[in-house]
């Protein structure tokens, strides 16, 4: 059951920025809301910079969105380990966000312009 979470269209352009450049810019980014968490913006793939995201090994399950992948990036300096997730094939209720991924704000800077 997934009562506790929401997924709309985030409101106006979103950025990502890692080892101090741009990563994505999406007009397009979708904020899901679970619970008392605070909410994550979803980046589509179509507005991310793949080429600076390598998939990790790293793995984990949540019972309600489904299995995550998680993304390390590539950038001039150094390589941020699992910076990003994604679930490739998410439960039907949060199947909006199949193809995008999502960032840790701990690891890169995730902002609203």
């Amino acid at each position: 059951m997934t009562d506790h979470i929401h997924i709309r269209k985030a409101d106006g352009t979103w950025v990502v920025r890692a080892g101090g450049a741009v990563l994505a810019e999406s007009k397009n980014a979708l904020e899901l809301s679970e619970g008392s968490y605070p909410p994550v913006i979803y980046f589509p793939r179509a507005d991310i910079a793949m080429a600076f995201v390598e998939p990790s090994a790293t793995t984990s399950h949540c019972p309600h969105k489904g299995d995550a992948s998680y993304h390390s990036i590539q950038t001039k300096s150094v390589l941020i380990d699992d910076a990003a997730w994604s679930y490739e094939n998410p439960t039907e209720n949060v199947s909006r966000i199949k193809g995008h991924l999502a960032f840790y704000p701990e690891k890169v800077a995730v902002e609203q312009l």
